[in-house]
């Protein structure tokens, strides 16, 4: 394995962690010639099949289960010397890839702007997408750092909370229970939800609230975007459990109002994840 390259071992890290040519193409923005090319020489130098077709599905073969294991410690190896390199340069220079969760993104610009007066030697990359793909960024080291709410279970990562996360229940303005004090949780058993999509963070934190009061939300619409649940909100096709940190400017024009309800607003912490 000592003529394997470093690009050898990052391609190979991304195909078999997604089992697919086609996905690693995605992902590196490479063509599926070139990413079978670079799988079909790695497999010369090791002397053996890394990957196996069985119908239409790709599973690693021994070989390469073994292989992945070792790639991944020596990527992660040089990220980190990159990281303690930098360090001795005391941040002058260097790139960072944060990755922000999609909900994130209505903080992230001024968490940028502060790193970047400090340190505006330093090259920043800004990703902004769903959970899920923050997850695979962070486990393909793609990104440096990422911030989301809840730190993924599955990842051996270092997570640090830095901030407070409320997330509260919104209605449009004019809905019949916006001027309600107190409003016990089992007076919305007959409201249509507007949520995130399973396995967002908000998703999750909505379901840990209600199952806790031995509530089932009835759900009409999930959407992927927080500005489409907004819109639908103030359209009055139904209620949503929402970061509050997105709600800026409909409260303020006065467009959704944050339902009184008992036990709200439930607080969890922005995570700083690497």
């Amino acid at each position: 394995m000592i003529n394997a390259t470093i690009r050898q071992l990052q391609i190979f890290s991304v195909a078999a962690t997604h089992l697919s040519f086609a996905r690693a193409a995605e992902t590196l923005h490479l063509t599926h010639a070139a990413i079978s090319l670079q799988i079909k020489q790695l497999e010369g130098v090791s002397g053996a099949l890394l990957f196996e077709r069985i119908g239409k599905r790709v599973f690693l073969t021994a070989a390469g289960e073994t292989l992945l294991v070792h790639a991944r410690q020596i990527l992660q190896s040089l990220k980190e010397a990159d990281e303690a390199l930098l360090a001795l340069k005391g941040l002058k220079g260097g790139r960072i890839a944060v990755a922000f969760s999609s909900t994130a993104e209505y903080f992230a610009p001024g968490l940028l702007a502060e790193f970047n007066k400090r340190y505006n030697d330093v090259s920043l990359r800004l990703l902004i997408d769903n959970r899920d793909t923050v997850i695979r960024l962070l486990a393909e080291n793609e990104v440096d750092l990422a911030i989301m709410g809840r730190p993924p279970a599955a990842l051996h990562a270092f997570s640090v909370a830095f901030a407070p996360h409320p997330l509260v229940l919104v209605a449009a303005a004019d809905h019949r229970l916006a001027a309600v004090d107190n409003l016990p949780v089992d007076d919305l058993a007959e409201e249509t939800f507007i949520v995130r999509e399973s396995g967002s963070g908000t998703r999750s934190a909505m379901e840990d609230f209600f199952l806790e009061r031995s509530l089932k939300p009835r759900i009409g619409m999930e959407m992927a975007s927080n500005e489409a649940i907004k819109q639908a909100v103030v359209a009055g096709l139904g209620i949503s459990f929402i970061s509050q940190h997105t709600l800026g400017l409909e409260l303020s024009a006065g467009r959704l109002s944050v339902l009184k309800v008992e036990g709200t607003p439930v607080v969890r912490h922005w995570q700083a994840i690497l």
